[in-house]
């Protein structure tokens, strides 16, 4: 009997180191192919410097849903449209915005932009004078009696001591959202918001908002980080500053769209769905590369390099490029629906929209053995700079199947530059760092191969 448990024990620690060496060799294939034949950039820049913004019900966004249903056509099994209806919001012409009366410097230009989803001022404009706050206790301390009939100035920054940048944005974010809405229940007749920033910046960050029911909705509009400070600075000399803006955005009825899926079947359990994904739409401010042309491409490029190398997955590996994650999440919550109604089987989620910069791991958001597997095959992955996978999350659109259990996992690139460009009309592809980019795609085809022959 010992002699049977030891030759027993024998064989499968020859099985295990089998296949670990099978795992090495096949992790190594996927990056040596992508860093020296990767498509993942010449991608990007078709989407983003060809097609370019893409805001949900835009012409810019069906072009990118037909580029890539063609693009996917190449190197995916099938690839079909998921139909969608998502918000049709139009930023019209520049906006201008300006303090006009301090008595030391006279008439100021300021750097600003209308907030997605936000109501138009028209031509005439508003003009009011100006409170500044830091949060809602602030609003809510001054009152109808100081806020009626002025602007409220949302001047809180984004926390410059948390490591993680996106941590700082989630504890800064909510001005945005509900600021305006907050504002308006006070008599507020226009709202303006410090941009999303990280650093001081003479660019305005625009991002969504969501206006509350039953709540007059007010126009608003966000201010370049420079622009902030001077503002600030100047109410502090001048309590009477009154500030002039201009918008001419709209919002139209709900526009048809898609999202755009690609898959390979697998050979053993086609009916297990392993989900790689970015969002396709962007805002309407510039091309979109980093949020999240750059996680489009590297999901595709997961589909592709399996291809490319020869790799016949055992499960369904399929690429969903989710529409209007900006400004509404129609495409991720759409999908978790047809999903439910199918009852397909999903083993994993994994999305891309954190920008194309240097891998450093992945979030999860599972049960906790799932989170201890997927820790077990770090060895295999920190070869390749991959060793951050302690914090939780998933994304925006695959978030919505969380409700069928299915675990999430977020990629996880170095987050310092990116909300230097999130947002804004610097969101370009000469931005995007080609070898940080395909590290990325080779990452997310790494994980997705190793849940692919190890499931969860």
């Amino acid at each position: 009997m010992q002699k049977l448990t030891l030759l027993f024990i024998f064989c499968f620690s020859g099985y295990l180191l089998q296949a670990q060496n099978q795992d090495e060799a096949t992790i190594k294939k996927i990056f040596d192919q992508e860093l020296t034949n990767g498509k993942s950039y010449q991608m990007l820049e078709y989407l983003a410097t060809k097609i370019g913004a893409r805001l949900s019900g835009s012409p810019g966004a069906a072009a990118a849903v037909d580029w890539t249903r063609h693009t996917m056509l190449d190197f995916a099994d099938s690839v079909w449209l998921q139909p969608v209806k998502v918000p049709h919001w139009v930023r019209g012409a520049q906006e201008i915005g300006k303090v006009t009366n301090s008595r030391k410097r006279g008439t100021i230009d300021m750097s600003i932009c209308a907030l997605g989803g936000s109501v138009g001022t028209g031509a005439a404009g508003v003009t009011a004078n100006v409170v500044e706050v830091k949060n809602f206790d602030e609003l809510k301390q001054l009152g109808q009696r100081n806020i009626q009939g002025k602007i409220v100035f949302f001047n809180r920054p984004m926390d410059a001591t948390k490591i993680n940048t996106f941590t700082a944005y989630s504890g800064a974010v909510d001005q945005r959202a509900s600021g305006p809405s907050e504002a308006a229940k006070y008599g507020a007749v226009g709202a303006i918001i410090r941009s999303m920033g990280s650093t001081l910046e003479d660019y305005p960050h625009t991002g969504g908002l969501r206006y509350a029911p039953n709540i007059p909705q007010i126009p608003a509009v966000a201010i370049s980080t420079k622009d902030a400070e001077l503002l600030s600075r100047l109410l502090k000399e001048e309590r009477d500053l009154q500030f002039y803006f201009e918008t001419h955005c709209q919002t139209f009825p709900d526009a048809p769209s898609f999202n755009v899926i690609g898959e390979i079947k697998g050979s053993l359990h086609p009916e297990e769905i392993i989900v790689v994904s970015g969002h396709l739409d962007s805002w309407d401010l510039s091309q979109g590369a980093h949020d999240d042309g750059a996680g489009c491409v590297q999901a595709m490029e997961v589909i592709r390099l399996f291809k490319a190398i020869g790799y016949k997955p055992l499960r369904t590996i399929r690429a969903v490029m989710y529409m209007n994650e900006e400004n509404g999440l129609r495409g991720g919550i759409e999908y978790a629906k047809q999903s439910e109604l199918k009852k397909e089987k999903h083993l994993a989620a994994m999305e891309s929209d954190r920008g194309g910069f240097t891998p450093r791991g992945f979030t999860m958001s599972a049960p906790e053995n799932v989170v201890a597997k997927v820790k077990a095959w770090k060895p295999l992955l920190e070869p390749f700079g991959l060793t951050d996978f302690d914090q939780q999350g998933g994304g925006a659109d695959i978030g919505p199947l969380a409700n069928q259990n299915v675990p999430l996992f977020g990629f996880l690139p170095d987050s310092q530059r990116y909300f230097n460009y999130h947002h804004t009309k610097e969101d370009t592809f000469d931005k995007v760092n080609q070898r940080e980019l395909e590290f990325g795609a080779a990452a997310m085809a790494a994980l997705t191969y190793l849940i692919d022959q190890h499931g969860l």
